[in-house]
């Protein structure tokens, strides 16, 4: 594998999304990611029955391009034993599971770290390894809420929205992933592993930092504004005439430029909208007003003058639309792959770029076993020993 990670070994002992994207990006940078995935059925995103690309699981090749597979019955003495030989020469275990779940195994952060000091071991729960909450299980939906994401999605006087992503699981994904690299730079330093715990909940109240601000300040909790800003004003979608557009005018140079843009010099001097603490106060007037003027042009003139005048504004895209983009094609965001099973296969790119170790995708998303026997070829087993674990269902080949 390409990418600065080369070289480093990542156990990634997780399912559905926090725990894959953590280990996706890992890989991206160059690790050799092995995911190890239970029997039966293996990570519980194979399940998602739709939409499928010649039979697999189209979220599940997302997630987890990049990685080899293996898959073993931790339950099992022999697969567990397994595991072990593996964690003899990886850098990085991370997991997923409810807390608890790896000590019952045997395969818990204190056997580990005994077994091995210089093992970075990363936890990703629920609502972490600590507090009155710390044994609970872990869900995207359940975290955005607890950390307040649903009462300041959507329009006002609604009902509470969830974000249309999975926020909490990507950010924790994303979080654990900057822990594990911050951790290795540690044990470059001193050869000495540590224990990264993130969570969903906490993954999810860093998305909140505007909000949060408010709320320290005034001790008022932030409502919904749609696609409006916590802080400043015009910075939301209008609607033109044939279609949705963003502008953000939050600064006051940029509020002047939308001024003559539309047409309405004179808005600089009203009061209601002549400073953005009068935008904020006066904002249902103020949408109003622009929205009242946007919707006389197109979407593609008023980007057209928006960008003349150096105006941040863009269009509010489809999935489809920001993934067929000239932007995102030769960022390298979209990735062609073909997969022994579904056949040829597309998946999001690295999202990082590096001018001397470029990241890449190399890999189809692994079937279950695919990588077994070789993966534990490489950690000492002769083919006869393989052959007496896979006997035993203790490991499985596909």
């Amino acid at each position: 594998m390409p990418g600065p990670l080369a070289g480093v070994r990542v156990l990634e002992c997780a399912q559905i999304m926090a725990g894959p994207t953590c280990g996706a990006l890992l890989a991206d940078l160059g690790a050799d990611v092995v995911k190890v995935e239970k029997i039966p059925g293996g990570d519980d995103a194979r399940l998602y029955r739709e939409p499928r690309v010649g039979g697999v699981s189209a979220p599940f090749l997302v997630m987890n391009r990049n990685k080899r597979g293996v898959a073993l019955d931790l339950k099992h003495p022999a697969g567990r034993d397994a595991l072990l030989r593996m964690v003899d020469e990886a850098d990085v275990l991370v997991e997923n599971y409810r807390p608890g779940t790896m000590d019952k195994l045997g395969l818990g952060w204190d056997v580990l770290h005994a077994r091995k000091p210089s093992l970075i071991y990363c936890a990703i729960s629920g609502y972490g390894l600590t507090g009155p909450l710390g044994g609970g299980g872990g869900f995207d939906l359940v975290a955005q809420a607890f950390a307040g994401l649903m009462s300041i999605t959507g329009e006002p006087g609604r009902p509470p929205v969830k974000v249309g992503s999975s926020v909490a699981d990507l950010n924790a994904g994303l979080l654990a992933a900057t822990g594990i690299l911050a951790a290795y730079v540690h044990r470059l330093k001193t050869g000495e592993g540590q224990r990264v715990d993130t969570s969903l909940m906490e993954a999810a109240l860093h998305q909140t930092g505007w909000h949060a601000s408010v709320w320290f300040a005034t001790g008022r909790s932030p409502e919904p504004l749609g696609s409006g800003h916590v802080l400043a004003a015009p910075y939301q979608a209008f609607r033109a005439a044939d279609g949705w557009l963003v502008i953000g005018g939050a600064n006051q140079a940029n509020w002047e430029r939308v001024c003559d843009v539309v047409g309405r010099p004179d808005w600089k001097a009203d009061p209601r909208f002549v400073d953005n603490s009068a935008r904020m106060a006066n904002l249902p007037a103020l949408v109003a007003e622009l929205d009242a003027v946007l919707s006389t042009r197109g979407r593609a003139d008023w980007l057209a003058a928006f960008e003349r005048a150096g105006v941040p504004a863009g269009p509010v895209h489809t999935i489809g639309e920001a993934l067929s983009h000239p932007q995102t094609i030769a960022r390298g965001m979209v990735v062609e792959l073909e997969h022994p099973v579904a056949g040829a296969t597309r998946a999001l790119g690295p999202p990082v770029k590096f001018s001397a170790t470029p990241a890449g995708v190399t890999r189809h998303a692994p079937s279950l076993g695919e990588h077994t026997r070789e993966v534990l070829r490489e950690h000492g087993l002769d083919d006869a020993a393989i052959d007496a674990l896979l006997a035993s269902g203790a490991a499985l080949q596909s």
